[in-house]
């Protein structure tokens, strides 16, 4: 009979402990996190779109603000379609409910009736929620890179070949201009 070697607890945290570490993101990918990349929506619409990531934004903010950022979402869409052409979508806004930009990405490869500029389906949303007192001055960059990022025709494209975090990550550090 094989005789089995006990591992005692002290050891295993050592081998725990030894795991390769995450590299910290960095640049544009610092402010998405796996828990907010939903590579498959399966919204029809943009309201249906809006509850659909705003889900996933209140399982780290907490539940009881998804009305809130509903309600700021829906205001800002008042002022003008976050819908930017060519089937990419921003929708954003500041809250008092958080106190670190956060962006949901999300994908739909059927895509969604957003009421874009070009009258075209969305399928690439981002989502960002920046507070309302931005010290860092980060908002409105970030919305800036992302304009640029999905400027590029090649850029959308791999975004809508991804199928993991890690490779949304690699497209976001290594654009194409």
């Amino acid at each position: 009979m094989p005789t089995t070697k006990k591992t005692s607890s002290k050891s295993a945290k050592s081998a725990a402990a030894k795991a390769p570490a995450k590299p910290a993101l960095t640049g544009l990918a610092a402010y998405f996190d796996e828990a907010l990349f939903l590579p498959e929506l399966k919204s029809k619409n943009k309201a249906e779109a809006f509850e659909e990531m705003v889900d996933a934004l209140c399982a780290t903010l907490g539940k009881q603000h998804k009305q809130t950022l509903l309600s700021m979402l829906h205001h800002r869409e008042m002022l003008g379609t976050t819908g930017i052409g060519r089937g990419v979508a921003i929708p954003h806004g500041r809250t008092l409910l958080t106190r670190h930009l956060r962006v949901v990405f999300g994908r739909s490869n059927t895509g969604i009736d957003y009421g874009a500029r070009d009258s075209e389906p969305v399928n690439l949303i981002f989502l960002v929620v920046a507070p309302f007192q931005d010290r860092g001055n980060v908002y409105l960059p970030t919305l800036g890179k992302l304009v640029e990022l999905v400027r590029a025709k090649p850029n959308r494209d791999k975004l809508m070949e991804i199928e993991t975090f890690d490779q949304f990550v690699e497209a976001l550090s290594a654009p194409t201009a």
